[in-house]
């Protein structure tokens, strides 16, 4: 289970986020903090994997409790690193850009609904479990978890094009929830087993989550869901 530490200065926002959170696979509430330094003892004390931080809080800003954060994490070598993931109503660009700066992972812009928030909780358990299997990362591993190359601009394996894997991807992006093989070959015009093959590397490079989906008798149905 990923550790959920909440901090907004709203009793009853916090409550609300709280309860987005345990409705989320794989994630729990550890705490709730209301103020700046109420969150930085809260992370001394409950070590959790995630911040979801507010910038504006009575006694400092978010971004300054980050900072804080982030020191008290280099003082002490044995104690893990949290992520962070901003939930504020704070538009301005230099506030973003300074979230960024801080070491933040995402910045959600209030108001935002359920799904919005466990998209985003997807995305950081994606790259959390990616991080957690490499050694080694190749440039493909550091460019999906930072997201910075453009997808026309990865390397395809022999075989695969890119505008077919373009297409692909855009299926995937814009199908609600999970999708099988057969339907994205139906979506993009595709064979099936063409749509196979671009669903597969796309699992196997981290850009999609498969499942398997039993149904009476035979092997179980392969489902793809795009991840970030």
């Amino acid at each position: 289970m990923t550790k959920v530490l909440v901090v907004d200065d709203d009793f009853m926002v916090a409550k609300l986020h709280s309860r987005y959170v345990s409705q989320a696979e794989g994630f729990t509430v550890v705490g709730v903090a209301h103020s700046g330094g109420e969150a930085l003892r809260a992370a001394e004390r409950l070590r959790p994997d995630l911040v979801l931080l507010d910038i504006y809080l009575p006694d400092m800003d978010g971004i300054t409790v980050l900072r804080e954060l982030r020191a008290a994490e280099e003082r002490d070598p044995d104690r893990p690193s949290a992520d962070a993931l901003f939930i504020t109503a704070a538009r301005d660009a230099a506030v973003v850009r300074s979230a960024l700066r801080a070491g933040a992972l995402h910045y959600l812009i209030k108001p935002f609904n359920q799904a919005a928030l466990h998209e985003q909780l997807r995305h950081v358990a994606a790259l959390r479990s990616r991080l957690d299997r490499l050694d080694e990362a190749r440039q493909e591993d550091v460019d999906q978890i930072f997201g910075t190359r453009p997808p026309g601009s990865r390397e395809l394996p022999k075989g695969l094009a890119p505008h077919t894997a373009e297409l692909v991807e855009r299926i995937l992006r814009e199908h609600p929830g999970d999708l099988s093989a057969s339907e994205c070959a139906a979506a993009g015009s595709l064979s099936r087993v063409s749509a196979r093959r671009y669903l597969e590397y796309f699992a196997e490079t981290g850009r999609a989550q498969v499942t398997l989906r039993y149904g009476g008798t035979g092997r179980p149905e392969r489902r793809y869901r795009r991840i970030g």
